[in-house]
């Protein structure tokens, strides 16, 4: 189907939806912006002039941030097609070499590429056939054998699987993703210093406080999917049994990751960032483990007059060392509503972004868009800005394991894929939110 945006000339024209030239999609944008400017300031006049827009102009504007919207995602599209065909490589011997090293890695031994190829080769066997397979093959499945039991699938497969989350999870995107070989991520926080004074030559020195350590824990839960193929298929097919079930299994882990992350409440599975507590307090002065909010003043909505102040007195309670690396976080629909806002000076606050981001300039930082954040309601947390990578951590437990069973339902063959996933905060000074109340 054909998307619309409005044009000055004539309204509204078709934009191709075969559209692949990013330079092309950047100057569909630029001119949809301009096209939303105009129409979104004879919104805001029609208001201070009688109190409200009419319906026509209303439609409009929505009408033309709704294809803004489109535009940029398709933007985002290509950049992640693009960086996808990077990680790929063009020759299949430079990614046979990064598998057989990333395998090797895992494992904390060098595994030699024939060792390798027999284990990609019994793993399809293994699918394909279960445990009546010969005993090489099962010789070469040993090779992968993970500790807690069942078969780590490759590297090359579990690639293509965090590959696709990357691609669909924005927090995977933002957050510090970090390996694991135990069962949870542990470390300290130094958030005190030591007591220091002026003293005489030779007047009286008294004992000076010590500075102490704090320490947090990430726990590591079990996340699982499990898709099905006939055996019929499984018998007889020819197609790549590792890039289905890369397919199945990324895009179960993706929206359950994706959920998690940010509204998680810690019990069985990650703690979101929405999980914690937040308060209107300063970093100087807050407990830990709170993060800040700012109070738009109005509740489910921005302020009425000068909205835009409060963003920016949000970016500054950030800070400067975490500005460098911010960004802005909300759904698509909040994204809409952040269009239409304008500074004192009547510029608009929110801008496209050019160079392939996925949802625009919002003060000069990059907007992600995460569907898992709230829309605007009454004392909503419905943007969060900061640096996500210093402010939550996301924790792999290396290993994706598959069990083959072929007895639960007649006819079909389940592969019961399991990982292990944690995410947790790891600094509340390096994230804000905006609540929408007073």
């Amino acid at each position: 189907m054909n998307r619309m945006i409005a044009q000055p000339s004539r309204g509204i024209v078709a934009v191709r939806a075969d559209a692949t030239d990013p330079s092309k999609l950047v100057g569909e944008i630029k001119a949809a912006f301009e096209d939303f400017k105009k129409a979104n300031d004879d919104r805001l006049a029609q208001i201070e002039a009688k109190g409200s827009a009419d319906v026509v102009t209303n439609e409009k504007v929505d009408k033309i941030n709704a294809s803004i919207t489109d535009l940029q995602a398709k933007l985002n599209e290509i950049a992640t097609s693009q960086a996808a065909m990077q990680m790929s490589g063009s020759a299949a011997a430079d990614e046979e070499a990064a598998a057989v090293k990333a395998f090797s890695r895992e494992r904390g031994q060098d595994i030699p590429v024939e060792d390798y190829r027999a284990y990609k080769d019994g793993l399809n066997t293994y699918m394909r056939r279960g445990s009546s397979t010969p005993n090489d093959v099962k010789a070469a499945l040993s090779v992968g054998s993970d500790p807690d039991g069942g078969y780590t699938v490759t590297p090359d497969m579990s690639g293509r699987i965090i590959k696709k989350v990357y691609e669909t999870t924005p927090m995977r995107q933002l957050a510090n993703v970090v390996t694991i070989g135990t069962d949870s991520l542990e470390g300290f926080t130094d958030r005190d210093e030591a007591s220091a004074g002026w003293v005489s030559e030779k007047g009286a020195r008294t004992e000076t406080d010590t500075p102490g350590f704090g320490k947090w824990s990430i726990p590591t839960n079990e996340m699982y999917a499990e898709p099905k193929a006939t055996q019929k298929i499984l018998d007889d097919s020819m197609f790549d049994i590792e890039a289905w079930l890369a397919e199945k299994v990324a895009d179960k882990f993706a929206r359950v990751e994706n959920a998690a992350f940010i509204t998680g409440d810690g019990a069985e599975k990650p703690r979101g960032i929405l999980d914690y507590d937040t308060v209107a307090t300063a970093d100087a002065t807050r407990a830990w483990e709170k993060f800040e909010h700012i109070n738009t003043g109005q509740s489910g909505a921005f302020a009425a007059s000068d909205p835009g102040d409060k963003l920016v007195e949000l970016v500054f309670a950030l800070k400067a060392s975490y500005r460098n690396n911010a960004n802005w976080l909300m759904c698509r629909k909040t994204v809409a509503d952040v269009r239409k806002l304008k500074d004192g000076d009547g510029n608009y606050l929110w801008q496209p972004d050019f160079t392939l981001r996925q949802g625009g300039l919002l003060l000069g930082y990059p907007v992600v868009e995460g569907e898992d954040m709230p829309v605007l309601a009454a004392n909503s947390l419905s943007m969060a800005f900061g640096d996500f990578r210093e402010a939550y951590t996301i924790v792999d437990r290396k290993g994706i394991t598959v069990l083959r069973d072929p007895f639960t339902q007649k006819g079909f063959v389940k592969f019961y894929s399991t990982r292990r996933v944690g995410g947790g905060a790891s600094d509340f000074e390096a994230l804000k939110f905006l609540r929408f109340g007073s």
